[in-house]
């Protein structure tokens, strides 16, 4: 609903932490779960050598808001489901969040959340749509170690994110 993106904010914030640059992180250099290179795309040009270790909270939130819980239809989802559908986009990218979430549903997973997949969400119950959904998640996370050996060392922070994210989105549920 719209009034938990700030408390949503908040718990992606602290899943993602501060200024990050690892050598094995795909997502390359971030600062507050935002990359350089999602954040060149939001600015439309190039960023500059130390500008993302300098961003700000007050410099990403509308980042966030736009890139990721206004694109994912976040205010016309449930309470917590809200929540775990904009973490997902956070870590893996909106399209990849919003297809999972449409299986979760039993929509057709295209990527643009609508009418369609809203309808489906009517229909079930939140706690069953994040329970397909944190799995649908696990298994992700799992095969990209399968295909990228060099991501294992991330795979314990994936999986925990995964449980904690879920155990707050439920605790949202109305």
């Amino acid at each position: 609903m719209i009034e938990n993106f700030d408390n949503s904010f908040e718990q992606i914030l602290k899943s993602e932490g501060g200024y990050a640059w690892d050598k094995d992180d795909l997502g390359g250099e971030t600062n507050f779960g935002v990359t350089k290179q999602s954040w060149s795309a939001y600015l439309n040009r190039t960023i500059q050598d130390g500008e993302m270790k300098a961003l700000t909270v007050d410099a990403v939130k509308p980042f966030y808001k736009k890139v990721f819980w206004d694109k994912l239809c976040c205010d016309s989802l449930p309470d917590g489901v809200d929540y775990a559908v904009f973490d997902f986009g956070v870590n893996a990218g909106a399209g990849r969040s919003a297809k999972f979430f449409q299986k979760a549903v039993g929509a057709v997973p295209d990527g643009a959340i609508g009418p369609a997949t809203l309808a489906k969400v009517e229909l079930m119950n939140s706690a069953d749509i994040l329970q397909s959904f944190s799995n649908q998640k696990t298994a992700f996370y799992n095969s990209i170690v399968e295909r990228n050996p060099t991501q294992q060392k991330f795979l314990k922070g994936w999986l925990n994110r995964v449980a904690h994210v879920q155990t707050a989105a439920s605790s949202m549920l109305a």
